[in-house]
């Protein structure tokens, strides 16, 4: 079977302090251009991929294997990959891949959720896992007991998209890397309520009534008060390397922010400018002597698919 997932953009962390008894909470879209795994039965374990993404698919077996009795006997190849450790949600979406694939090749039913807790995921966020699983744009309820709820799903329009800029800067962390930081924040709890505030009374309507221009607005402010909660960690509202590319995008794109620990940075536009600003991007980045990529996020109203099997 050939299974294709999306690409997250992380959009924030809603509340560190679980002042309401669930704590953090987040939102996140979803774009195209995920994973592309081919994997069938075969006589012994095959895994072709890079070094990180080859862990991550030994690691699934080796897990699915204790818990539902799976075995090894796969061969996993990696076709197309997300780019590791720069804000696109890679080490869900591959270990949800493998993990829904060995499930259906055995005849398992097992619900996105309950498999995406087997793996260790959802710790923190449930975003990925729902970007896996319905895509949109989604925000999940905080960690209490059990998997992160879904409380919100929408659609994103078809005309919208995302001014992806990623530069050859530092690489986000790893989910190691950031165990203790997520122990330990605290975060703001006056900041929490302004994002909520934000979330419910600002992007939901603008996404129902296709306002570019409130959802950008709105999504800039709640990227400023997220940063607030994490900006001893990172240097201030966002990575303090990646400033001068906030600033642009503040002048040329409707709302903007830095996905997870960066450093890709997003800009919300319509689709139809994506070739105008992506040669502006692309100057802009050679003035400040940076390398990087310039892509268009393409939003995926839908999860992850099984392509042929």
């Amino acid at each position: 079977m050939l299974i294709e997932t999306p690409r997250r953009l992380h959009l924030g962390i809603i509340d560190p302090s679980g002042t309401l008894g669930r704590r953090f909470g987040s939102l996140g879209v979803a774009i195209d251009d995920g994973y592309l795994l081919k994997l069938e039965k075969n006589d012994r374990m095959k895994i072709i991929a890079e070094e990180e993404d080859s862990r991550d698919v030994l690691q699934v077996l080796k897990i699915l294997d204790e818990k539902l009795g799976t075995g090894f006997d796969y061969l996993v190849e990696v076709k197309r990959f997300i780019e590791r450790h720069v804000g696109f949600g890679s080490t869900t979406q591959i270990k949800l891949a493998v993990g829904f694939g060995v499930a259906k090749i055995n005849k398992i039913e097992i619900e996105v959720e309950r498999l995406a807790e087997i793996l260790g995921r959802g710790k923190n966020s449930g975003v990925s896992t729902y970007i896996f699983k319905y895509g949109g744009f989604v925000v999940d309820g905080g960690v209490k007991s059990g998997f992160p709820p879904l409380v919100i799903r929408e659609e994103l329009p078809k005309d919208w998209g995302f001014l992806l800029i990623i530069p050859e800067l530092k690489r986000g962390l790893d989910e190691e890397e950031e165990k203790p930081i997520m122990k330990s924040v605290y975060g703001k709890p006056e900041c929490a309520e302004k994002i909520a505030h934000r979330i419910i009374l600002g992007l939901i309507p603008a996404i129902k009534e296709r306002n570019i221009e409130d959802f950008g607005r709105y999504l800039t402010e709640i990227q400023s008060f997220v940063g607030k909660h994490f900006e001893e960690y990172q240097g201030g509202e966002f990575r303090e390397d990646l400033k001068f590319i906030t600033d642009f995008l503040r002048q040329k794109t409707y709302g903007f922010g830095q996905s997870s620990w960066g450093p890709t940075i997003y800009g919300l536009i319509y689709k139809s400018s994506f070739e105008n600003l992506k040669a502006e991007a692309e100057d802009y980045l050679r003035e400040y002597g940076i390398k990087g990529k310039v892509e268009l996020g393409n939003p995926r109203n839908f999860g992850s698919r099984i392509l042929n099997f």
